[in-house]
């Protein structure tokens, strides 16, 4: 009876440990359902809200060109997100932000576009939707229309940063690549104003949204994060 008492824990403990873990990255988008919100309903927890975001019906939105930030500092995580764009959108979401008045030097750009405009079609495939802006381009296109609800899963560890849009992985960055602040690892030029090299950046910082440029709107709404060891 002893022996029992002690064996059973120890084979609960056993297969708790071997259960398998969810992949880094995901290989597909998850059950984010229960994951906490990125920004409170108030935008409590946010930095640049004032009166330009809001929240209606649990869609979050911009009337000017200004960005929300979290006040959090992140290191590792997954980002997960619907958004849906507008004719002639141009926005994005913003990663490892280290210094929020000059973040286009010091953060990641993941860009959001509507590819179905042809002045973003006719652009360089690494300003178009899904890719690391100014630095490496998606893989597919895989955004939909203006009107229509996108999903992203944005996954943040070390280095690396994958961005799932729609179902498919389209890119994959490995940050500690991007050591000059002049060229990509490809040859091709990096904006001037994102001179700061990649492998540069501390692995840990502010998330953004960008908000509305021009007359093009942007809506974001389901925008969870779960944080990773």
């Amino acid at each position: 009876m002893k022996a029992s008492i002690f064996l059973i824990p120890f084979a609960t403990l056993l297969l708790t440990s071997c259960a398998p873990q969810a992949p880094i990255p995901p290989v597909q988008h998850p059950d984010a359902a229960t994951w906490p919100d990125l920004f409170a309903p108030d935008l409590s927890n946010a930095i640049g809200a004032d009166s330009v975001w809001t929240f209606t019906d649990g869609v979050l939105t911009a009337s000017e060109d200004r960005e929300l930030w979290t006040q959090g500092i992140y290191g590792n995580y997954i980002l997960d997100l619907e958004f849906m764009t507008e004719s002639h959108t141009n926005s994005g979401v913003l990663l490892r932000c280290s210094d929020i008045e000059r973040w286009t030097h010091y953060s990641v750009e993941i860009q959001i576009s509507d590819n179905y405009d042809p002045a973003s079609t006719e652009a360089p495939t690494m300003f178009q939707c899904g890719a690391a802006f100014g630095h490496l381009a998606p893989t597919e296109q895989r955004v939909r229309a203006p009107g229509e609800w996108n999903r992203f899963t944005i996954t943040v560890r070390d280095r690396m940063i994958w961005v799932m849009l729609n179902g498919a992985t389209v890119t994959e960055l490995d940050m500690s690549l991007w050591t000059s602040g002049e060229a990509n690892p490809d040859g091709s030029e990096i904006p001037e104003w994102l001179s700061v090299p990649l492998a540069d950046l501390p692995m840990e910082g502010h998330i953004g949204l960008q908000g509305k440029h021009g007359d093009a709107g942007i809506f974001f709404r389901n925008v969870k994060i779960r944080e990773l060891e």
